[in-house]
């Protein structure tokens, strides 16, 4: 396959594609930061909330109903598996689609609903590539039709059409364009159309730093499996990159940049800041990738930057992952194990000491037995703010360890040694969520009491949650805080109440 086939399967992709659905917008973000222009293509907004639809329909309805008629098999993690049966209803043929056991329920639920009567759905194996071997294997047995996710040139010629759209919105010629790459069709025929059009455009491939099967080939000249996968980005999680996608991206990519899973999460939330779309973390790998250039220094003032949406079809409940793995606005997280001497209020002066411009998002500490403590705070702030944490913590003569990415923290694994506690009093505070509050409520207990054990994450909400422990010398400080503790109920904290018998026993042992 070369170019000029590909040009010509997009050009004849323009005929078909639009009986199964409207052309989405573009979009223009508004991001005061930025001194170029940054623009999205919303493909969430497609008739399967993904561009997959377009390369999917093209395929089967290049078929001749003979041939349709044997029965139409697809291998998919989700978003190529919608499109297979959104085809089979509107072409009215029937489909078989292999996906993996660990295809989010989300996907699974739109198959059926995309497909209704047209559409089975055969749950094998825990990847995609053991869905494709099983997919492959029934075609050869039944003699049905294949419709490959990205390596088909008929495929690849209805993702195209993306570039198309995007060519005859108006609102081009972009600088650079951005492209997630799972197996590659949809950055194979978008650079193929783009570059016709607009020569000097620069095409960028972006994969995941777990999974950049693309970025592998063209190191190795060919295409190669990897031995580990990444699929936080499921969407873009393919182990091998192929044949014919290979060969066109790696004569027209300008390069393949590699994102991390944080910085996907960050485009995610940089999404919903800006147009109020949540994608799926394929979805927001290009925007991740362009603040990683703009970073860098890589795109100019003048530029016309635009990324692709390529879908939005993920389980709800990984929302809370990438919420708290995101950052806000241009303020990145950050886990940090802080040496704290043991002691009335010893946390609470470090905590006075850091920059306003830092919030708290999350506190992990039990009591263990040092004269050293070490809690892990998560924070939220600027690069500039870091280097103010840093000098802080050079000023105190103490050396903290970044535990961001370790799986203590992400599991939040709080270690602690009750046998140290000496008179404990576990209980629910409820504060509100703002600058200072956890402070104040620090300031007031503090004169009875020390810390023993605080576990606190934010919500997004506008008041606060923590499980707090406290330990006192005797019984008569512990009911002297009880008192306070209502007393700050309507003023410092919202609410308060004592841990349950039988969480208490789980603490304590």
């Amino acid at each position: 396959m070369d170019q000029e086939q590909l040009f010509q399967e997009i050009l004849m992709a323009r005929q078909r594609v639009y009986a199964a659905g409207d052309p989405t917008p573009l979009q223009k973000l508004e991001i005061p930061e930025y001194d170029c222009e940054v623009w999205v293509k919303r493909e969430d907004l497609g008739p399967i909330k993904a561009y997959k639809w377009r390369g999917s329909y093209n395929a089967m309805a290049a078929l001749s109903p003979d041939q349709r008629a044997k029965g139409i098999v697809a291998a998919s993690a989700g978003n190529h598996a919608q499109g297979v049966a959104l085809a089979a209803r509107k072409l009215d043929c029937q489909a078989i689609v292999y996906m993996p056991i660990s295809t989010p329920e989300v996907k699974q639920s739109e198959v059926k609903r995309h497909g209704g009567e047209n559409v089975e759905i055969r749950l094998v194996g825990d990847s995609y590539d053991d869905a494709g071997i099983a997919a492959r294997k029934y075609c050869d047995e039944a003699g049905a039709e294949y419709v490959h996710p990205y390596d088909d040139v008929v495929t690849m010629g209805g993702q195209g059409t993306v570039a198309d759209e995007i060519v005859m919105s108006g609102d081009g010629p972009f600088d650079r364009v951005y492209i997630a790459i799972g197996g590659g069709g949809l950055a194979a025929a978008m650079s193929c159309w783009l570059k016709k059009y607009w020569p000097e455009c620069k095409v960028i491939g972006v994969e995941g730093e777990g999974q950049a099967s693309m970025k592998a080939a063209i190191a190795a000249g060919h295409p190669v499996e990897l031995e580990y996968l990444d699929v936080f980005c499921d969407g873009t999680a393919v182990r091998k990159a192929g044949t014919n996608t290979f060969k066109i991206c790696n004569e027209l990519l300008e390069e393949i940049v590699t994102v991390t899973n944080d910085e996907v999460c960050h485009g995610v939330r940089r999404l919903w800041e800006t147009v109020r779309a949540i994608p799926e973390p394929s979805g927001a790998m290009g925007l991740a990738a362009i603040a990683k250039d703009y970073a860098a220094g890589k795109i100019k003032p003048s530029e016309k930057v635009l990324s692709i949406i390529c879908g939005a079809n993920m389980d709800f409940a990984q929302l809370a992952t990438i919420s708290r793995r995101a950052g806000i606005g241009s303020r990145q997280r950050r886990f940090l194990r802080v040496p704290i001497p043991e002691g009335n209020g010893s946390l609470l002066g470090f905590l006075k000491d850091l920059p306003e411009e830092i919030s708290i998002v999350d506190l992990q500490y039990g009591r263990v037995g040092s004269e050293v403590q070490f809690p892990v705070l998560g924070m939220i702030g600027s690069v500039g703010d870091y280097a103010k944490v840093d000098l802080l913590l050079k000023q105190r003569g103490v050396t903290a360890a970044d535990v961001s990415t370790e799986e203590i923290v992400g599991y939040r694994i709080i270690n602690y040694e009750p046998e140290l506690f000496t008179c404990p009093l576990f209980v629910n505070i409820e504060f509100p969520e703002r600058a200072g509050a956890f402070q104040q409520f620090m300031a007031k207990v503090s004169e009875f009491t020390s810390l023993c054990y605080f576990n606190y994450e934010y919500s997004g909400e506008r008041v606060g949650r923590a499980l707090v422990g406290m330990d006192f010398e005797n019984e008569t400080a512990k009911d002297s805080c009880k008192a306070l503790l209502n007393d700050m109920v309507g003023g410092d904290i919202r609410d308060v109440r004592p841990v349950s018998d039988e969480t208490l026993k789980r603490l304590l042992g």
